[in-house]
């Protein structure tokens, strides 16, 4: 009887371990269509140890199991204030928190991952979630874009200059680089914005950005909003020209 018990008690654990969070979380890469729904990626590093991120996936309507379309991908990069484990918190600002409430967008797969309290935005990491949602999802490889505002604005900066062939084009706002990297990825279609009056992020750290793309041939699209702060991604994000830009640009096909 106490074997039994035993056992009994042993399964329901194993059970109880299985539908965690984090598990069910990581257990399904089949997000229902015109949904957001929270998953968990996790990557064995080649030590032996793990590296995780969790994230929110949202799918179109239109991408549903056997349907052929192919969507665009847009990875979306948040600020430092939503760091942690509250996932919901990502949902504050930006692409998460317009989905239902903008076309352009809700024809995309949205990805829009959190960064771990007091850590800073690991491009390596990120590159590989987006390398599983293009296995896993109907990505369009021609058609994968990065933003981000503030810290998001600085890590889509480094994507572009670790991973410039990856991106069809990148929208940072309020964010700034090492203008010596521009030269990896001036071919890459760019859209910067910035407050004038930011006291968090100086306008400087775009304009030397903006700058130097010129300077290296590049042509990136720059809008300077005079009279706004820090949060100039709120006037970004609505504006529909953004969209309307972001959505026509498209990699050519890989000979």
């Amino acid at each position: 009887m106490k074997n039994h018990l035993y056992h009994g008690m042993s399964f329901l654990a194993a059970l109880l371990v299985a539908l965690s969070p984090a598990s069910l979380l990581a257990a399904d890469t089949k997000a229902p269509a015109g949904e957001q729904v929270a998953r968990e990626f996790v990557e064995k590093k080649a030590d032996g140890g793990t590296a995780s991120m969790h994230y929110w996936l949202y799918l179109p309507k239109t991408a549903t199991a056997g349907a052929k379309e192919k969507h665009s991908l847009l990875l979306f990069l948040h600020g430092s204030g939503e760091r942690g484990t509250k996932l919901e918190a990502v949902k504050k600002h930006g692409p998460p928190s317009m989905i239902g409430r903008n076309a352009d967008l809700d024809s995309c797969i949205i990805v829009s991952p959190q960064c771990q309290e007091g850590r800073w935005w690991d491009a390596a990491l990120l590159k590989s979630l987006c390398d599983e949602i293009v296995k896993t999802q109907p990505v369009d490889p021609q058609r994968i874009y990065v933003t981000g505002l503030s810290m998001g604005g600085f890590g889509t900066w480094e994507l572009l200059a670790r991973y410039p062939e990856f991106w069809a084009a990148a929208v940072p706002i309020c964010g700034g680089g090492k203008v010596d990297t521009v030269e990896k990825f001036k071919q890459v279609p760019i859209w910067v914005f910035h407050g004038a009056n930011d006291p968090t992020v100086k306008l400087k750290a775009s304009e030397e950005m903006v700058e130097a793309l010129k300077a290296a041939g590049g042509k990136p699209k720059f809008t300077i909003y005079p009279e706004e702060g820090h949060a100039s991604w709120v006037s970004a994000y609505n504006d529909k020209e953004l969209w309307t830009w972001l959505l026509a640009q498209k990699k050519p096909a890989a000979k």
